[in-house]
């Protein structure tokens, strides 16, 4: 059955910080298990590094809670639709920017990835000047 038009799947800003929240649980929950080895011998361990938080994470953790397929149309208000969750969406920008720097600030996730990811890559600027020579020739 199709939706009625102009209804939305999320249907308040509280319901969409809700489940912001019950993703940011579960990505702490859920972290990533990577297989290495250690000692001499090549012992098999699991170590477990954390998993950051992401605007994509959240679109994919509510396409498979069932809640909608695509969160993109209230970030950007498509149609001026979505006024109402633009406060929230600021916010859940600035929680999952905040955490991405705060944990490249801390070494837990890889501070060059974090830099891009947030524009804080240092910029130089080169300059560089060509002046034209003239040589005459008097034959």
């Amino acid at each position: 059955m199709a939706r009625p038009k102009g209804t939305k799947y999320i249907a308040t800003p509280e319901l969409m910080i809700e489940l912001f929240n019950q993703y940011r649980v579960w990505v702490k929950e859920n972290p990533f298990k990577i297989k290495d080895w250690v000692g001499g011998l090549g012992k098999e361990v699991i170590r477990e590094k954390e998993r950051p938080l992401t605007l994509e994470g959240f679109e994919n953790y509510c396409f498979d809670k069932g809640v909608i397929k695509s969160i993109g149309h209230y970030f950007s208000n498509l149609n001026n639709q979505y006024a109402d969750f633009l406060p929230i969406c600021s916010h859940i920008r600035k929680i999952i920017r905040e955490e991405q720097i705060s944990g490249g600030m801390a070494g837990i996730y890889n501070p060059s990835i974090t830099q891009r990811l947030n524009s804080l890559v240092e910029k130089t600027e080169n300059k560089h000047e060509v002046n034209e020579i003239v040589i005459k020739r008097e034959d």
